[in-house]
């Protein structure tokens, strides 16, 4: 999923990545969030880098899902 272009990301649209990354899960899937250093920094203050597999550019996602 690119998030590059997104300026803000509020709780619900944290909730709602969660979401996705989780329903990703259940089918043996996974879901690489790229985004850039503002939406990166919201993460990381609720602490959730990890858990959405944030990257930094969509050839570092596509080169992830095989990981």
């Amino acid at each position: 999923m690119d998030l590059s272009q997104i300026d803000f990301v509020d709780s619900s649209g944290l909730g709602a990545l969660v979401q996705l990354v989780k329903k990703a899960q259940t089918e043996g899937g996974t879901l690489q969030i790229v985004t850039n250093p503002r939406v990166t920094q919201t993460v990381k203050l609720v602490r959730l880098e990890k858990f959405l597999s944030l990257q930094s550019s969509v050839e570092a996602a596509v080169e992830n899902i095989d990981k």
